[in-house]
């Protein structure tokens, strides 16, 4: 019998089961004794194979001294998401990634809005809260690889006011200096494939999962095909678009013009 892809949800329940053991200095093996289950059973719960129940989410806990952390966990990716359907998967892809490549058309890209610039577009405070939950994936403990193509004209779109655009653009200066993160800006010229925002999330597996905006709605697909035209494209973006730092001087030079 062919063994089942693991889920978004598994993914990320998995990495935090990982993330945690190797924090606290064992083995699968030593946790698998002490939670009284096989190493490899530990190693298909790490993985995303399998899906455990929540009272074996509670016997981590204990094995590890962690509280109620893993339980924790568990109770939020189990229970019904506030997300749209489309998009609900891809927070669990983005928080267990090692990788995430994104490319923005229109607005800055979302892991990288400060609250002022998220509150200007978004409906209503718990979506921003929302957003700004998803952007604790960049400062957390092996935090992912992050590329990011901004198209250049969404630093000169104002959203909110002057004074919410310079403090976003200050704020993605301050971003590009961190080891983890990428910052490129492409010049507002025509790059063939680039017609709408996506983001693509690389999973430590190497698996991957994309999620494709539109004006409308969004889809989120692992179909091979839009995965390698996705990538493909953010290829192509990265070699049209300035070099990082060229980047951060063109930012600081439109915060100066502009937004000052």
């Amino acid at each position: 019998m062919a063994r089942r892809k693991p889920t978004a949800k598994l993914l990320a329940f998995g990495a935090e089961v990982r993330r945690v053991r190797e924090e606290v200095g064992i083995t699968r093996t030593e946790l698998g004794t002490r939670a009284a289950v096989t190493r490899s059973y530990i190693s298909q719960v790490e993985l995303g194979s399998t899906k455990c129940r929540r009272d074996f989410a509670e016997r981590l806990d204990k094995a590890l001294e962690t509280d109620t952390t893993l339980a924790d966990k568990w109770d939020e990716l189990v229970r019904s998401s506030g997300y749209p359907k489309y998009f609900a998967d891809f927070p669990l892809a983005e928080a267990s990634a090692v990788m995430l490549r994104a490319f923005e058309i229109r607005l800055v890209y979302g892991l990288f809005q400060t609250e002022a610039y998220a509150s200007a577009i978004l409906e209503d405070e718990e979506a921003v809260q929302d957003r700004m939950r998803r952007q604790n994936v960049l400062t957390k403990p092996n935090a992912p690889t992050v590329f990011v193509v901004l198209d250049e004209s969404v630093l000169y779109r104002e959203v909110g006011s002057p004074e919410i655009m310079r403090e976003q653009l200050e704020h993605l200066i301050a971003l590009s200096e961190r080891k983890n993160i990428t910052l490129q800006i492409a010049p507002m010229a025509y790059i063939r494939g680039a017609r709408a925002p996506f983001v693509i999330a690389t999973q430590p597996d190497r698996s991957e999962l994309v999620y494709l905006d539109n004006c409308v709605t969004g889809d989120t697909s692992g179909v091979p095909e839009d995965l390698a035209t996705v990538t493909e494209t953010f290829s192509r973006l990265q070699a049209n678009a300035l070099s990082p730092s060229a980047s951060v001087e063109l930012i600081r030079r439109v915060v100066s013009e502009r937004w000052t």
